[in-house]
């Protein structure tokens, strides 16, 4: 019997079979690098002669150029040429790269071989053999298959005969030929939004009409949706989605309050920035009998309003979260809900999803409970207020919000000891003129009353993850909660926040850049390089180079995102986390609530398809939203500086580039640039590897973190651009 079974495992993994089991592995995975170990144990090996044949495998697989060994022992798909379909990332330069998942690697692409394809396109290329293994991937694009937009913005030229669009978007290399006839009444000069239409073969421009003018450019509406409408983001609602929003009762049925939890008498407020108009999360806090305090995290309940399938709810889920531009609020949801119906406004009865729990003195959760409840806000204060009463001034409901404020700071000191990476970056605000013009800038810095708000935030969409991901099992008790769970069904299809590990390389050179400045980084594993890049960030806080230090840690992190797929979040150190506290502002979070409630009613699986499709949906319009606020912020900082021209101000030098040093001003945080060009007393290069630009003859160096002093030469409203000359150290 031992025999019989002998000769079929040797007849499993006979050479030909093995040879192809690991090619499988290392196609299916082309970034990733094995040794003969890992193949070993991902195939079930252990007997010492096929684990020899592991090694006989890799070393034809090298020599028949299916494999690339990386270092000793170490292999690396190695893919022929052929066809792969991915993403195009153009370039402001016209050529571009493709994204795709079947190469380790960006695909090449010169302009002439774009073919038409587009910033975001989904395309089919076909990759050229590379000349040797220190060359890049090139190809060109044979396949559009899906583009990725066809509306542009931008400012209008017209002469006799035609007309163009000069787009706004740096990535968008064509500008867009517009026939007389189809220019809608817009002006010469004037901003408006154009459509593509078609693109003749042959024709170097593609064709398209005017769909809305927007207006004369530098005025501040004008500008605003010009923003808007680069992202392919809206800036109004349908009137028929405002005549629906007006059809939604705002009344609270005895029914409804039967079938949830009462908390009207317990003292409850919110917390929000001085200017908010819709408030979507309450605290409350309750003395319990046996010296322990229960906590209530009370959010809007929207999912009783908004209903799945409803138009508000399609416009909800294309637009996928809130944008914050400098001057405004482009809501999610019509204002009659975000503003008025869910708004958890002082001293009315609202309908909220809750996440409550049972906290002793050194901020353990004993017990929790998720489900529906009805509040009545006691008190509405705005972060100042919050803050000046943590300081010690007296004030509404003073020993709820010290004794919120003690848990809190708990909190967050351990969820810094396990390793949770603490970016406390200071946000950029204008103070504007009744036209929008900024008439001054100041920093917004996280404060203790911001925290006592984050921690409790970031406690229910940590503990609603793990409670979907146990199985909706509620934590009676410290004994017994680990037994439940194991007896409980898991892998409920739900809406995760996730973010991944740092890139290595990318964290290597963080490493290497941060010793020029006398910092040390352990890249040791687990949570060790978590805790010391916290160590890193107090370290240099309030030191010159702070802020090109902390934009450079934040550029070597992966970027977070929605997934039914959990990997935990690296940042935060949670191994399950969501987005269960802002469902007004955010669609995962509506998402998430209803996910929630299917659940404990012991509803069926959901799709996963269905529900990772609706996460990339929503990751893309969140990086879109951030893209757009971020470009609002650069366009008034340019704008703030449109009358400094000539003036001189000291500056930090936060990048370099073979073009030019990018300089931030330290008073107000402007970012411009100093042109190489303009450095007349010698010839300077980039020093990609030490990161500082070298004059050839006198040796002068600049690095990140100098301080200069700059003058403002020019700046550019168009391009939200400032240029700067370099005057001395």
């Amino acid at each position: 019997m031992t025999r019989e079974r002998k000769n079929k495992k040797e007849n499993i993994l006979n050479k030909e079979i093995l040879t192809n089991k690991i090619t499988g592995i290392f196609s299916n995975n082309p970034g990733k690098i094995f040794n003969y170990k890992q193949l070993s144990k991902f195939l079930g090996i252990k007997d010492q002669n096929y684990r020899q044949l592991v090694v006989q495998v890799l070393g034809e697989l090298k020599s028949s150029e299916q494999l690339e060994e990386i270092s000793t022992g170490r292999f690396k798909f190695k893919p022929r040429a052929g066809y792969v379909t991915g993403r195009i990332d153009m370039t402001q330069h016209g050529y571009a790269y493709v994204i795709s998942e079947e190469v380790e690697d960006d695909v090449f692409i010169a302009r002439n071989l774009l073919h038409s394809a587009l910033d975001g396109d989904l395309v089919k290329v076909y990759v050229f053999p590379r000349r040797s293994r220190d060359t890049r991937y090139e190809g060109e694009v044979i396949q559009i298959i899906e583009r990725a937009r066809d509306s542009f913005v931008g400012t209008v030229e017209i002469s006799k005969h035609f007309a163009f669009l000069i787009t706004d978007n740096k990535k968008m290399p064509y500008d867009l030929f517009i026939p007389l006839d189809k220019l809608k009444g817009v002006k010469n000069g004037q901003k408006a939004i154009a459509r593509v239409v078609e693109w003749p073969a042959g024709m170097k421009n593609p064709v398209a009409e005017i769909v809305e003018v927007l207006g004369n450019p530098g005025e501040n509406d004008v500008e605003m949706h010009a923003i808007l409408a680069e992202f392919d983001l809206p800036f109004r609602f349908k009137p028929e989605l405002n005549t629906e929003a007006e059809k939604i009762s705002e009344q609270i049925t005895e029914k409804d309050i039967s079938e949830r939890k009462d908390f009207r008498k317990v003292p409850t407020f919110t917390i929000d920035p001085e200017d908010a108009k819709d408030f979507d999360d309450a605290l409350s806090l309750k003395k319990l009998t046996n010296g322990n305090f229960e906590v209530g995290v009370h959010i809007a309940d929207v999912s009783h309003y908004v209903k799945p399938k409803s138009v508000i709810d399609a416009e909800a889920y294309e637009r996928g979260t809130s944008i914050y531009l400098v001057d405004r609020t482009i809501p999610m949801l019509p204002e009659r809900i975000s503003n008025h119906i869910c708004s958890l406004g002082p001293d009315q009865d609202k309908l909220c999803y809750s996440a409550v729990f049972e906290i002793n003195d050194n901020a353990d959760i004993i017990n929790e409970w998720f489900g529906r409840t009805i509040i009545r806000s006691q008190r509405r204060f705005n972060y100042e207020e919050a803050q000046e009463i943590i300081m010690g001034k007296n004030g509404d409901m003073k020993e709820e919000i010290l004794q919120l404020h003690t848990l809190a700071q708990i909190l967050k000191r351990r969820r810094s000891e396990q390793g949770s990476i603490g970016f406390d970056k200071v946000e950029v605000k204008f103070h504007l003129d009744d036209k929008g013009f900024p008439t001054g800038v100041f920093f917004r810095e996280q404060k203790e009353s911001n925290q006592l708000i984050e921690e409790f935030m970031l406690l229910a969409n940590k503990r609603v993850a793990e409670f979907i991901h146990n199985g909706c099992v509620y934590l009676q008790d410290k004994k017994n909660v680990e037994n439940k769970r194991e007896k409980t069904g898991k892998g409920k299809i739900f809406v995760y926040r996730i973010h991944d590990r740092p890139d290595a390389q990318k964290l290597e050179s963080f490493s290497k850049f941060v010793r020029k400045f006398g910092y040390y980084l352990d890249m040791g594993q687990g949570k060790k390089a978590a805790l010391s890049l916290n160590k890193l960030l107090d370290d240099v806080e309030g030191k010159k180079e702070q802020n090109v230090i902390e934009n450079l840690a934040l550029r070597a992190m992966a970027k977070a995102k929605y997934s039914t797929t959990n990997i935990g979040h690296y940042g935060l150190a949670f191994p399950y986390y969501t987005h269960f506290t802002s469902p007004i502002r955010r669609y995962p979070d509506l998402m998430v609530h209803r996910l929630l409630n299917h659940y404990m009613n012991n509803g069926e699986q959901k799709s996963k398809i269905k529900y990772e499709k609706r996460c990339d949906h929503a990751s893309d319009m969140e990086r879109r939203a951030m893209e757009a606020e971020r470009a609002s912020v650069k366009y008034k900082q340019v704008e703030f500086m449109k009358d400094k021209v000539g003036q001189t101000f000291k500056g930090i030098i936060s990048g370099l580039t073979n073009w030019g040093i990018y300089v931030e001003i330290i008073e107000n945080k402007c970012e411009g640039m100093v042109s190489l060009q303009s450095l007349v007393d010698d010839f300077y290069e980039f020093d990609e590897e030490n990161y500082v630009l070298k004059g050839r003859y006198s040796n002068k160096t600049f690095q990140l973190g100098d301080e200069i002093d700059i003058e403002v030469k020019n700046v550019n409203m168009a391009k939200r651009q400032l240029d700067f000359g370099y005057i001395g150290e």
